[in-house]
């Protein structure tokens, strides 16, 4: 049955549509040469040149197949990239490696560029009025206190202050740190808040 292997790969992202698999080269290989085989035979029985009103039936049916193969593999790996932007704006621009591990070296490649483009972009941000930009992935909510209590999970070593001052985060120690200076680093399991 033709489109079996390219359902599976879109049942596949459906079914965590949070969080991002591993990404599936064998089904994806598959897919391709089905593809591949469809475009073959179609290709075989146009060249036979026969007014034969059941090849035609037989070309357009594979050919409907090759399309729908094509679209659902487009919408297999753009739901893949819509995850990648999210990780992107969760864990900064460095992925744990059990994230990055999930990523193909192609989408890991456009995770390093889009990255890029969004660090160069944010720099960009409010540089006509003097600031050397704002980082939109530091608030993704509001926050409901300028400060807030964190407890350091792990040793990262000295942390500068926009007001100058520097703190050391070593395991175990607690802090009130402003809610802006903490967000990134929680999000990177360094800090959490304690409630």
């Amino acid at each position: 049955m033709f489109c079996e292997k390219v359902i599976e790969l879109l049942k596949e992202a459906e079914r965590n549509p949070e969080t991002i698999d591993q990404y599936n080269d064998e089904k994806i290989r598959q897919v391709l040469e089905e593809m591949h085989s469809l475009y073959k035979m179609n290709l075989n029985d146009a060249n036979a040149s026969s007014d034969n009103r059941s090849l035609c039936a037989t070309v357009q049916v594979r050919h409907t197949a090759l399309e729908r193969n094509k679209r659902c593999l487009l919408a297999y790996l753009y739901s893949r990239m819509n995850k990648i932007k999210t990780l992107r704006w969760e864990f900064g621009s460095v992925l744990p490696p059990d994230v990055r591990e999930l990523l193909s070296d192609d989408e890991y490649q456009w995770f390093s560029k889009y990255s890029t483009n969004l660090a160069s972009y944010m720099r960009s941000l409010g540089s006509d009025i003097g600031y050397s930009g704002i980082d939109l992935t530091e608030n993704l909510k509001p926050p409901k206190s300028l400060y807030i209590e964190v407890l350091c999970m792990a040793d990262h070593g000295k942390l500068e202050l926009e007001d100058g001052d520097i703190i050391t985060l070593k395991k175990n120690s607690r802090h009130f740190l402003p809610t802006s200076e903490c967000q990134t680093l929680i999000r990177q399991g360094i800090l959490k808040q304690i409630l």
